[in-house]
């Protein structure tokens, strides 16, 4: 069986990202008692369901056995992925407003902002041993495509994801590696570039004439190559290295796109993903 649960901040986009796995062939199962999941192997075996997603949520009760549970069903010979799902506060209290939704975990004396600091108390120890993915700054739709192309890499395949970012929109939660190549030369002071992005030829030769930039690239390859074994031999699924420049528009989406060929062609497991783009 390969299992996926998902569970993070209420808010965060669990239910669209269950939906996605859900239209992928996924037989999904939606709030279930963390309490619930040794017996899941069973139920699923009896239904002969092979790619099984559950939804668990910070309501659940003994949220803290959840950790023991998924090492016992990975020891039973089952492959079990758990994604942790997050954003920042400000990104959350507007989505409740904007949905008139009530907090899971609010009452009558609890504010919205402290309902969403409990919940992140509450989760704070899944959080550490799940992937993360901060959906702060990216839409529905660029949520459910995230996880089409986690489940349609192999499962026994560490997957290598560059996201590009912008630093005034705040830097990715999720990211194992944060490199900064705001030092570099901007093209958004070139007339004809600035709207271009950093996958159009004119930025790439841009970028490519800069020696800083071509150095700058070349010692984060190394990098990344010397540590990739360290993180594949510490059975990780997915690593995330994000590089953010002032928008996110020309250097940091050209490094992603560069670094993303590099790696593939190493025949490493690669998703792209350019926030301020997406």
């Amino acid at each position: 069986m390969h299992l996926i649960i998902l569970t993070g901040l209420s808010g965060s986009g669990k239910s669209v990202a269950l939906r996605a796995l859900e239209d992928s062939g996924f037989y999904c199962i939606d709030n279930l008692p963390a309490t619930m999941l040794p017996l899941i192997s069973h139920h699923v075996e009896a239904s002969l369901h092979k790619d099984v997603a559950i939804s668990i949520d910070s309501r659940s009760a003994s949220l803290e056995t959840l950790p023991s549970a998924i090492e016992h069903l990975k020891n039973s010979g089952n492959i079990v992925d758990l994604l942790f799902l997050e954003s920042n506060v400000e990104t959350l209290v507007k989505r409740f407003s904007e949905t008139r939704r009530k907090h899971p975990l609010s009452d009558k004396e609890t504010t919205l902002a402290e309902s969403i600091s409990r919940e992140r108390d509450l989760l704070a120890n899944l959080s550490q041993i799940g992937d993360r993915i901060d959906t702060s700054n990216i839409s529905a739709n660029a949520l459910r495509k995230h996880i089409r192309e986690l489940i349609a890499i192999p499962t026994n395949k560490m997957v290598l994801l560059f996201s590009s970012f912008g630093f005034k929109n705040g830097i990715p939660s999720d990211a194992d590696f944060v490199f900064d190549v705001r030092s570099l030369p901007n093209p958004h002071y070139n007339n004809a570039l600035r709207p271009l992005t950093g996958k159009d030829d004119p930025v790439i030769k841009f970028l490519e004439n800069e020696p800083m930039a071509t150095e700058m690239l070349t010692d984060i390859k190394q990098y990344i190559k010397k540590w990739l074994p360290s993180f594949e031999q510490d059975n990780r699924s997915y690593l995330t290295v994000a590089i953010g420049c002032t928008g996110g528009q020309h250097r940091s989406v050209y490094f992603v796109e560069q670094l993303s060929h590099y790696f593939k062609e190493s025949l490493h497991k690669v998703i792209v993903r350019h926030r301020e783009l997406d």
